[in-house]
């Protein structure tokens, strides 16, 4: 089968389509996908620069995180899907492939009004956003939250499915023509943050603070959430991109009463990637039944294309997400 293969760490020079042996047939619980598209990541980006391996029994050499696709053969054991079934979930690695290996209870089926590119855009960033924001941030209709960077594909995620919850929203970015962008999808307070300089507006607009807060870039914004958040308010820290270290009040935190969560997908267990992917089928996909929500596909290029796609989304410039096409 092809892949999608870092020959070694580094630039997007280094990744090419290569030919590997086909992975072997699904046994228990297993079921094995012709993957028709894959999603695009930061996080692929951090384990071509050699920043992000994946867990252990997942090749370094192989990145993919979400994907879309066709069953083409069930384990004894799988009781959900049949071949032909079309169906997307997200991976620990080696997503970006013709084929895939995967466990049945980290798959959900594609609503019948998405296509595969579509759906490919889906499974990581509102899996990611539902499992922060709903699960363990709590947000609820009329409370505020605030996404930095939202005009990711994270970002938009959370925008969208917080407005169809009936929450209000603030988002952050360094680009103007994203949050306009970002206000068709009903974000009530763009911020434009050249330096995250952003407590004051966020006060001024929503009195107390907001309730909840999805921080993608952790660094020198972290103070600045701190001040932005309500009484008992939570942070939930998901992103680095901004770095690693922050100088904080630590008592702020403690006279907000802050729950302050950090959380990662990739990393989970087989069982916890299954609770998150059960809300997530339970939760969200009717809203793409109903249109309420819709995939954000940037661009899309055919795998051959890998080096320009990994070239585009490290520009910065791409809003919502990048698909690459088996």
């Amino acid at each position: 089968m092809k892949v999608v293969y870092i020959t070694e760490f580094g630039g997007a020079e280094n990744l090419e389509i290569r030919e590997v042996a086909d992975p072997p047939k699904p046994n228990g619980t297993e079921v094995l996908v012709n993957v028709k598209a894959a999603g695009l990541n930061r996080a692929d980006i951090m384990q071509r620069l050699g920043k992000y391996p994946p867990p252990a029994g997942y090749s370094e050499n192989i990145p993919g995180l979400e994907f879309a696709g066709e069953v083409v053969e069930a384990g004894e054991a799988v009781s959900d899907f049949t071949k032909g079934d079309r169906v997307f979930g997200i991976a620990a690695g080696e997503a970006q492939a013709e084929y895939l290996l995967t466990d049945e209870r980290v798959l959900a089926r594609i609503p019948d009004s998405l296509s595969f590119t579509e759906a490919a855009a889906v499974p990581e960033v509102f899996i990611t956003a539902h499992d922060a924001v709903f699960t363990q941030g709590r947000l609820r209709s009329g409370e505020w939250l605030l996404i930095h960077a939202v005009g990711s594909g994270v970002g938009l995620a959370a925008l969208q499915m917080a407005k169809a919850t009936g929450a209000f929203v603030a988002g952050t970015s360094r680009t103007q023509d994203k949050l306009d962008r970002c206000t068709e999808f009903g974000l009530d307070l763009p911020l434009l943050t050249h330096e995250p300089v952003f407590a004051g507006a966020v006060k001024d607009k929503t009195g107390e603070g907001v309730n909840v807060i999805l921080d993608l870039v952790g660094g020198n914004y972290f103070p600045e959430d701190l001040r932005s958040l309500a009484l008992k308010g939570r942070i939930l820290l998901v992103g680095l991109t901004a770095g690693r270290k922050s100088e904080i009040d630590l008592s702020m935190a403690l006279y907000k009463r802050a729950t302050i969560i950090g959380t990662t997908l990739r990393m989970r267990s087989t069982e916890e990637k299954a609770a998150a992917t059960k809300a997530f089928v339970k939760d969200v996909i009717p809203l793409f039944e109903t249109g309420q929500i819709k995939p954000n596909v940037d661009r899309v290029f055919a795998a051959a294309e890998i080096q320009q796609a990994h070239r585009y989304l490290e520009s910065n410039e791409s809003f919502g997400k990048v698909v690459i096409e088996f």
